[in-house]
């Protein structure tokens, strides 16, 4: 017993003499300049009294020595826009801040600003003052004013009457937004539209929804990340719900970024110069309604870019419909998926008649086909294919015939349209110089649809597609 003891007492002196011998740290000033991860925060486009997200930003320690770095700042101080935290400390201002030799330190930047009209640039600097000489990483960031829309317990988040929204605010949108029935929301040219994560909009029954843009003032619907990271990422939100019997008119819009683009019950839309691209399942979903389209441009979308089911009405013009994507490459990604029957949330199954017209338009996948029209027995399809481009692998697939259809006109099959660039996140969709869409549309079709979607006159040797 009396051994175990000695032994025990000497390993813990033999430690304590270790521990003791033990050189002490340390930390010179700096000699050379620091190493950072990166010279500039660009923060996503943030919104009136809503944090950021968080950015981080790494320093490194390049020397053969430990240094301690007398002070890193907010060049604004606590007026800044901007919060710091530095090795794990919130702050503004930080003196002697070691790093070890061949090491690095992380700073983490948010931002929760104060708007001071629809959009403004906050900016800052974080500066390092060493015995090197000073170093700064430059913080930056876009900053609209926005109105907020929000789903509570005790606020159902409904406008109940006629309503226009602006660009001089951005609209957030936290939860389900509902349009009453019979109620009108225009959206006015350069408005943005952000939908928080699992948010949407309803539009009720008899309920209009105007979103109205220009050429030059798109409206933007899309989630609230607004980092370019997120452009090309689906599932961001939901959908905007279309009721039975409610409208829909769109015009130089661009909405991307969700789950289901437009799901429409029932629903008469008018949808003209506009983007919709970047979802789960489908950028159009469309139960038995009744759609007119022009100078539409589509793509990147899992299931596919327009899904129509129980029929319908459908008439769309100079159209550029097509489906590439890197991300969803699991999916169908059909460009146009029409049938007569629909399922509904009881499990039923529903048909329809289904009229269905394309002209002077491309409709194209990095799948062997990209229109699919399924007929059920006993339902009409009546279908009209006018001058266009298509991806097509078979009867099988397709559900009609291309070379010996009557309602097949003008058109080519299986011929590379040569797009500009056909990826979500450089998208243009424009048709290079010898494309085979170049010069094949019919001029009176093209008449009734004069200008492409930016402006050009397209009454002369027209292009098939959205793009003259």
């Amino acid at each position: 017993m009396k051994l175990k003891l000695l032994l025990f007492l000497s390993f813990w002196m033999l430690l304590l003499a270790v521990s003791c011998n033990k050189d002490d740290i340390t930390f010179d000033a700096p000699s050379q300049e620091l190493r950072f991860s990166r010279d500039t925060v660009f923060c996503d486009t943030v919104y009136h009294q809503v944090r950021s997200e968080t950015y981080a930003v790494k320093v490194f320690n390049n020397e053969d020595k430990d240094v301690m770095i007398p002070r890193i700042s907010l060049e604004k101080g606590a007026a800044s826009l901007y919060r710091i935290n530095v090795d794990g400390k919130p702050g503004h201002d930080f003196q002697n801040v070691p790093l070890r030799k061949k090491d690095s330190l992380y700073i983490f930047v948010e931002i929760a600003p104060q708007a001071s009209g629809p959009e403004a640039i906050a900016e800052d600097r974080i500066l390092f003052t060493t015995g090197a000489g000073q170093q700064h990483v430059t913080l930056f960031s876009v900053v609209q004013d926005a109105e907020f829309f929000i789903k509570t317990p005790s606020n159902p988040n409904i406008i109940a009457s006629d309503a226009t929204w602006s660009n001089n605010k951005a609209k957030i949108i936290y939860g389900d937004l509902t349009l009453d029935p019979g109620v009108h929301l225009n959206i006015q040219p350069g408005t943005k539209v952000y939908f928080h994560k699992n948010s949407g909009m309803k539009v009720s029954t008899g309920a209009t929804l105007n979103i109205n843009g220009t050429k030059d003032e798109q409206v933007i619907l899309r989630g609230d990340r607004n980092d370019t990271y997120y452009d090309t990422i689906p599932r961001n939100w939901n959908s905007i719900r279309m009721e039975k019997n409610s409208n829909l008119i769109m015009n130089h819009a661009r909405l991307f970024g969700g789950t289901r683009g437009l799901e429409m019950t029932e629903t008469n839309a008018t949808i003209s110069n506009s983007f919709i691209h970047t979802f789960q399942e489908y950028g159009i979903y469309s139960v038995r309604s009744n759609i007119n389209a022009n100078n539409l441009v589509m793509n990147n979308c899992g299931e596919s870019c327009i899904g129509i089911f129980k029929g319908g009405m459908y008439d769309f013009v100079h159209s550029t419909i097509v489906n590439y994507s890197e991300l969803l490459h699991q999916f169908n990604r059909n460009g146009i998926f029409a049938a007569n029957e629909y399922q509904n949330e009881n499990g039923q199954t529903e048909q329809g008649s289904l009229h269905f017209n394309i002209r002077n338009s491309i409709v194209y996948s990095d799948r062997d086909n990209a229109l699919s029209l399924e007929q059920t027995p006993g339902q009409l399809l009546n279908f009209s294919i006018q001058n266009c481009l298509l991806k097509y692998s078979g009867t099988s697939a397709a559900g009609f015939d291309f070379d010996t259809n009557s309602n097949v006109t003008g058109s080519i099959k299986n011929q590379e349209p040569k797009f500009i660039n056909y990826f979500a996140a450089q998208m243009n969709l424009r048709v290079k110089s010898d494309s085979p869409a170049r010069g094949k549309g019919d001029l009176t079709v093209a008449n009734s649809v004069p200008t492409d979607i930016v402006g050009a006159d397209r009454t002369s040797n027209p292009t098939l597609g959205a793009y003259q």
